[in-house]
Order: C-alpha cells, then structure tokens, then sequence
C-alpha cells in the first residue's frame, strides 16, 4: 500500500517546503561558521568575593544572546583549599559580563571558567580578595561628660536637710525661751488659784460675823 506525501514535490507547498529547508540548513552553517566554534573566556577579577567574566564569541567578539552554561571551580595556591563548582549568571545591564552569584572570602584564589554551552571556552586568572574591614561602629557618650545626677552642688549654697523621720532639736536660745514661757505661765496660774482660794476664806469670816 502507497501513501501519499503530504506535500507532492510537484505542488507548488511541496516546492516551498523543499526551498526552507535547504535555505535553512544553508544559514545554520553560515551562522556557527561567522561566530566560530569557541567562545572567548576572560577572569576579569573579583567584585566584592564575586568572580567577574567576560564571555564573547571567539571570532567575531560578539556578545553571546544566548544564556551561557559554565562552571567556576576556584583553588587557593597550596591546594589547600578549594571552592566550587558554581555557575556563571549574567550582570544586571551588560551583555558580555557574567559573574558568580557565591562570594570568595578573602585570599589569593586560583579561578578556571569553562563553558560548556553555546560552545567550549575556557579561563583562567589567579585573583585575590581582600579584607574588608568592617563598617566602624556609633561613637559611645564619653564617660568623662559629668551627667546632671552627678554634679557637684554650687560652693555658696547649702544641701538640704535630711529628713529622718524625728524632730529635729530646737537651738539652745529657743529652748530656754520656751523653757522660761512654760514656767511663768504654771507660776500665773498658781498665784491666781491661792488668790482665789484666800478670797473665799475672807468672804466666809464676814459673813460668819454678820450673823
């Protein structure tokens, strides 16, 4: 049993069909061939910890539209220690610049970038990170500054009292004053009770007499 094509070369679809394909089998070619077969890999440096790139085509310099599939692995220089695999993600606003979203800490770091897709590259620098010191702290109050609760009191005036819950003693002038009050006031009332009391003793002798 035959089947039919869906398109018959002798059809004016099956024509169309054959031209694209061709034309675009022709263009692939043309366009790897333009940019080549590599890309071009530069370690630029570090920014804040973070591995700074250039990725362009090898041949042409051009900027690679596509996202860019690479590994960064870094070494300290006795081997030591090592950092990685992380992958490259492009910068905010460039076309050709890709850094690492991890931060190196501070050191000298041996970094190799290789790039798997859209083709090979490779790269590699030798960076150090240096330490930041960190951001200095709010200066503190001097100790030294008298505070309100703690200065001294002016030289011409006097604390005052302390109150302890007693009566304090009366100077020695105001207490003999007093002293002095309270025995010519009991001595009035004793001279004017006999006086009363002789009184009545005459006025009862008089009337005694009357009778």
């Amino acid at each position: 049993m035959r089947t039919r094509p869906a398109f018959p070369v002798r059809s004016g679809l099956g024509f169309l069909f054959l031209f694209l394909a061709q034309a675009l089998a022709v263009a692939v070619p043309i366009e790897a061939q333009a940019h080549g077969d590599t890309v071009k890999v530069v370690v630029t440096g570090q920014r804040e910890g973070h591995v700074t790139t250039e990725i362009t085509w090898e041949n042409d310099g051009d900027a690679i539209d596509e996202a860019v599939a690479a590994t960064v692995n870094s070494t300290s220089p006795d081997g030591s220690r090592t950092m990685g695999p992380w992958r490259l993600v492009r910068d905010p606003g460039s076309r050709t610049g890709w850094s690492t979203a991890e931060v190196l800490p501070p050191g000298t770091w041996k970094v190799s970038v290789d790039v798997g897709f859209p083709s090979l590259g490779h790269g590699e620098k030798e960076i150090a990170v240096p330490v930041v010191d960190p951001a200095p702290s709010a200066a503190t109050p001097s100790a030294a500054a008298p505070s309100a609760s703690s200065s001294p009191a002016p030289s011409g005036a006097s604390a005052p009292p302390v109150s302890s819950g007693s009566p304090s003693p009366a100077p020695a002038g105001e207490s003999e004053g007093t002293d002095r009050t309270v025995w010519w006031t009991t001595a009035g009332v004793a001279v004017i009770a006999l006086a009363g009391a002789g009184g009545g003793v005459l006025l009862r002798r008089a009337r005694a007499r009357k009778r």
